[in-house]
C-alpha cells in the first residue's frame, strides 16, 4: 500500500464517503487488497452497506469483480443480491461475472394457505 491508509478508505466505502475513497484509490490504495483485521474487500463491504455509488466507483477504478470477501462469505453478485441491489447485479453481470441462479420466492404455510384462496 503505497500513499493512503486502507483502513481509511474501507470504513469510507461503508459510509459512502465517494470523495474519500476517491482520494485513496487515486493516492494508491490497492482496492483488491483484504486487510487481516478485516478479511473484507472494501467492494463487497460498500456492496452490502448499499453504498451502490462507491461500489461503482470501486468497479470503474479496478476492483475485482470476482473477489471475494471472506469475511462476508460473499463475492461482490453474492453480496448485490443479498441486499437486494438488483441494477448492480446486473452491472457486475455486464463486466463478466457469472449471472447467479434465479431464486424461486419461497412460500410458508402462511403464503400457501392465501394463495389457495381459503382465507
Amino acid at each position: 500500500m503505497s500513499g493512503g491508509n486502507w483502513k481509511e478508505m474501507f470504513d469510507a466505502a461503508v459510509a459512502g464517503d465517494l470523495e474519500l475513497v476517491q482520494y485513496h484509490v487515486k493516492a494508491g490504495v490497492d482496492i483488491n487488497y483484504a486487510h487481516p483485521e478485516f478479511l473484507s474487500t472494501p467492494l463487497v463491504a460498500a456492496i452490502l452497506a448499499k453504498q451502490e455509488e462507491v461500489a461503482r466507483y470501486l468497479l470503474q477504478s479496478g476492483a475485482n469483480p470476482n473477489l471475494p470477501s471472506e469475511f462476508d462469505s460473499a463475492t461482490p453478485i453474492q453480496a448485490a443480491r443479498q441486499v437486494g441491489l438488483a441494477t448492480l447485479e446486473e452491472e457486475l453481470v455486464k463486466l463478466g461475472v457469472s449471472p447467479l441462479p434465479h431464486q424461486p420466492i419461497k412460500k410458508n404455510w402462511l403464503t400457501r394457505l392465501f394463495s389457495r384462496g381459503d382465507a
